[in-house]
């Protein structure tokens, strides 16, 4: 609990040091899949950073009152204790019990908040919150802004402003703390026994989907929330497809199998991906790509240091897989010219046509700027790795017929994924548990 507390006190002091004001924070809505059949709920990111509180309907509410010496208060409302829904429903923690287990001020029942609010919102210099995100959120705050606004004549006066505060949750969640780092590891170790079984099943003659239901399998066996993300199981040419969603293709021998999958753990997302073959030995072609793409994710994972930008890792890796798609020839030497023009010219991009990284945390593309909080925003440079900061190293090469690309690697996709954290000396793979090299790979599969 005290790791929620905490994240409360640093918004509260950054709200205090600009003068105060009220942040409004809902946790996301049950939404209807279908009929009376609601989609499995998962709470709001950056509620649930603030909180740790998992039940739907519930909205967090920080009043700094500049005013009175920057006073804070730290509210949540939330459904009441309902014995008859808790039949049906199971466990609710109701105002009394959320306000004693998570640390809050005060609790209140949540069909109070809007009899609460606008009174909170009377004098505050500004109001924070996440405008544009949901529509209905938006409307609601408008109502409560316009009915002080109505005071005027009394002389209360409304909110001037509406900060926006993604960014500054996005900044706080950037570098994790070690109770995110144990749930992270976790998730990791997870995963790669997901990946594990995944490769130990695989064999001519089974579908995509069955190999999706493996990983679902050891998720739950193994007390993962749920999937971070829709798995990516995609054999031969659909290895191709960045995004290919499992289907009914069946995995050939010869075939290359790529998959994308991690799951969630306690909240926090896992992201691997491997690429193997369906008979447990790579072909001339396949050792040649794989080869290739996993030195650059070597060469990228030296990259992560504290000091070094965001885009080093991905810089490195392009360097090198350039200088592949030349030497193999994916890329003509006579019409791109050498390794720095097909950098500088992007030649790279028709194959490998993605970033390298992205940030991870409770979102599997996870809250954070890449970018230096400089004046000119166009030109702005990547920002500085710090200890902490969590992200995937991701290169791969994606190869689709044409006449000008050798026909040996038609229908080659590889990508090597692992999570990375990003520490003092040298890096930690947080999904080392998943083999890469082709030596690993072949001896489990073989086994």
């Amino acid at each position: 609990m005290h790791q929620f507390i905490q994240r409360r006190a640093r918004l509260i002091e950054h709200m205090r040091s600009k003068g105060g004001g009220v942040a409004i924070i809902p946790t996301a809505r049950e939404l209807l899949r279908n009929g009376d059949v609601e989609y499995a709920f998962r709470h709001d990111s950056n509620f649930y950073y603030l909180t740790g509180f998992v039940e739907p309907d519930a909205v967090l509410v920080l009043v700094v009152d500049a005013s009175r010496d920057g006073r804070a208060q730290s509210l949540l409302f939330c459904r009441e204790k309902d014995v008859e829904h808790e039949i049906w429903h199971g466990f609710r923690h109701g105002p009394e019990g959320a306000r004693d287990s998570f640390g809050f001020d005060a609790a209140f029942p949540v069909a109070e908040l809007a009899q609460r609010v606008p009174s909170l919102l009377a004098g505050a210099l500004a109001v924070y919150g996440c405008p544009g995100q949901d529509g209905e959120w938006d409307a609601q705050l408008a109502s409560w802004l316009n009915a002080v606004r109505r005071q005027a004549r009394s002389g209360v006066r409304a909110p001037a402003a509406i900060v926006d505060v993604r960014q500054l949750l996005g900044e706080m969640r950037v570098v994790k703390d070690d109770s995110e780092l144990a749930s992270m590891r976790c998730a990791a170790q997870i995963s790669a026994e997901a990946q594990l079984r995944a490769m130990r099943c695989a064999r001519p003659g089974m579908t995509e989907y069955q190999i999706e239901a493996e990983l679902l399998y050891e998720f739950r066996r193994s007390g993962a929330d749920a999937p971070a993300y829709p798995a990516i199981v995609a054999a031969g040419a659909n290895a191709c497809v960045l995004h290919h969603n499992p289907g009914a293709a069946v995995l050939k021998a010869g075939d290359l199998l790529l998959i994308d999958a991690g799951c969630e753990y306690q909240s926090y997302a896992s992201d691997i991906t491997r690429t193997f073959p369906v008979t447990g030995r790579y072909s001339g072609a396949q050792r040649t790509m794989y080869e290739l793409v996993l030195a650059a994710q070597m060469a990228a994972i030296a990259a992560v240091k504290p000091g070094n930008r965001f885009s080093d890792p991905h810089d490195a890796a392009v360097r090198l897989l350039a200088q592949g798609m030349l030497d193999t020839g994916l890329l003509d030497r006579n019409k791109v010219g050498a390794v720095d023009d097909v950098v500088g010219n992007g030649d790279y991009r028709r194959f490998f046509m993605c970033r390298t990284s992205h940030w991870l945390g409770l979102d599997v593309h996870d809250a954070g700027d890449y970018g230096e909080a400089t004046a000119s925003v166009a030109d702005r440079p990547s920002r500085l790795l710090r200890p902490g900061m969590t992200m995937t190293v991701e290169p791969g090469i994606y190869i689709r017929p044409a006449p000008d690309v050798p026909e040996q690697y038609w229908h080659i996709g590889i990508r090597i994924e692992d999570d990375v954290l990003v520490a003092d000396g040298a890096c930690e793979v947080l999904s080392h548990g998943v083999p890469k090299t082709i030596a690993e790979i072949e001896a489990v599969m073989t086994r």
